[in-house]
């Protein structure tokens, strides 16, 4: 027979539990904001808000999208990891916090340690495109220029850490070039400049950037991707143009603060799931360059690991610093 004492384990423990499945029934009961730590009008802020409409449509509370840019998108992600694990409080994370795992040494947060893994999103090839003032078409000719005039020529990012930055800095390291970073405080300020001509060159989103190359007012060098994008089909791959095994993207995925109730994770998993599972969203993302992501938490958990440890074995062997 039981203790009085394991009776009143046994009770407590039956009572936290249906406490919190009742707590998961309930979610959503109010708005649930979604911390976007970019500028707007990157991919990130795009696609965060037609998730966020989807999401509010299929769960019936608002979800509102808030842009908490800077610092490399640590302010923003510092903010969730600080909420309550209640899902309530999201957070829209990109493959910058993957290498800013090992990038930025003193954040105050690990995802690791303080966010939880709810879904992915999508993935896009990134282009990369030079002002028309550039004299270099393709990948051969720009590094040759690049190596007769090492540290002249100069590359655009989001910020230190992006998937932009990251694109540059392997570029650099697969080809043994010396081109100089410019760091902006979000992907719409580095186009802006690239276009205009104050920089050379930028890795940008495919999603974004596809109509600036068909309007001329850049041109595309090669894309990113492990085949030609469906978009850009007359751009060459970096890998193709003579850098074998050169691959980078931009990801998206969603998390929650460590401690939000298993039952919340798995009906956001499911809701998002079911939006980026459609037919309609995946015809209109690959139209526009960017191919969805299905995974379970567990799986979603374990590609987040595993690009950490790709971007990690990169900045070390690069000896790369946060600007």
């Amino acid at each position: 027979m039981l203790s009085k004492l394991q009776r009143v384990v046994a009770i407590a423990s039956v009572a936290l539990v249906t406490a919190g499945s009742a707590a998961a029934q309930a979610w959503p009961s109010r708005p649930v904001k979604v911390i976007v730590p970019y500028a707007t009008g990157g991919p990130a802020d795009v696609y965060a808000r037609f998730l966020a409409q989807r999401l509010g449509e299929q769960l019936g509370q608002p979800f509102v999208v808030e842009n908490k840019p800077g610092a490399g998108a640590v302010i923003g992600t510092d903010q969730v990891a600080k909420s309550p694990p209640d899902g309530y409080t999201l957070l829209l994370m990109s493959n910058t916090h993957t290498v800013n795992e090992t990038l930025v040494a003193n954040k105050p947060y690990s995802l690791t340690r303080d966010f939880v893994a709810v879904a992915p999103i999508n993935y896009s090839d990134l282009v990369l495109v030079a002002h028309p003032s550039v004299p270099a078409s393709n990948v051969q000719q720009l590094v040759k220029l690049a190596k007769e005039r090492p540290g002249k020529l100069n590359y655009a990012s989001s910020g230190t850490g992006t998937p932009y930055h990251m694109a540059g800095e392997l570029f650099k390291s697969m080809t043994g070039t010396s081109i100089v970073h410019v760091p902006y405080k979000g992907s719409s300020g580095a186009r802006t400049d690239v276009i205009g001509g104050q920089v050379d060159l930028m890795f940008d989103a495919v999603t974004t950037m596809a109509e600036q190359v068909k309007g001329g007012k850049v041109k595309a060098i090669a894309t990113t991707g492990r085949k030609r994008s469906a978009v850009l089909p007359d751009v060459p791959t970096v890998d193709e143009s003579g850098v074998p095994g050169y691959e980078a993207t931009i990801w998206l995925g969603v998390l929650a603060p460590r401690g939000t109730p298993a039952d919340v994770v798995t009906r956001l998993n499911t809701a998002i799931s079911r939006i980026t599972s459609q037919s309609d969203v995946q015809q209109a993302w690959a139209q526009q360059g960017a191919t969805a992501l299905v995974m379970d938490p567990a799986t979603f958990d374990k590609y987040l690991q595993d690009d950490i440890a790709k971007w990690t074995k990169l900045i070390r062997a690069a000896n790369i610093k946060a600007d």
